[in-house]
């Protein structure tokens, strides 16, 4: 299996590699944080929690006041700790009600690539774009690819580009979608102007 490059830690990287919902939820923080900020998360939640691999049933009935102090703990998982501890457990109730606790099954159970976007879309903490680069990520990188999946994730599927967690495979790729989202901002910004 590929292993991923997200986190730029080793035994993180390991982590969403091999573990399905640790993917998940480290897609679910990165916004308003560095990108390995998000994706280093799952491995602190576990380290925390004391476990190799996170169990969306023990994460859903977790104490929400005891799951935002986790989450707050030095260094804090997440610039808003509180908020990102009740949308990963919303998101692991969600997984515990919905895929019978398995992450995977989001992906594994999808019709095609458009059905696997309206899934991931469906998800707390999922809109439509983010489900289309969790869906690229998926297929180049971990070679999930039902029917139509590059289409269904938009410009994120496009082979050769440099968008999104989706391109990432090493520092010379992380700068390029760097460079990438410092363009779009300041294109954004210009036209508001």
């Amino acid at each position: 299996m590929p292993s991923l490059y997200l986190a730029q830690h080793p035994a993180a990287d390991e982590l969403l590699t091999a573990d399905p919902l640790a993917l998940l939820i480290g897609m679910l923080l990165d916004q308003q944080v560095p990108m390995e900020k998000a994706f280093i998360g799952p491995y602190v939640i576990a380290e925390r929690l004391g476990v190799e691999r996170l169990d969306a049933a023990t994460i859903a009935d977790y104490d929400p006041e005891a799951l935002a102090a986790l989450f707050a703990t030095p260094p804090a998982v997440h610039r808003f700790p509180a908020a990102m501890a009740a949308r990963t457990q919303k998101l692991c109730q969600q997984i515990r009600d919905e895929y019978d606790s398995d992450a995977a099954a989001v992906w594994t159970g999808a019709k095609s690539g458009a059905d696997l976007v309206k899934r991931v879309g469906a998800l707390a903490g999922f809109g439509k774009q983010k489900a289309q680069i969790f869906v690229a990520l998926l297929g180049k990188r971990l070679g999930v690819r039902p029917s139509g999946w590059r289409q269904a994730a938009g410009i994120y599927g496009e082979e050769g580009v440099h968008r999104s967690v989706a391109d990432i495979t090493d520092d010379a790729s992380l700068s390029k979608v760097r460079d990438y989202k410092k363009q779009t901002k300041a294109a954004a910004k210009a036209a508001k102007g």
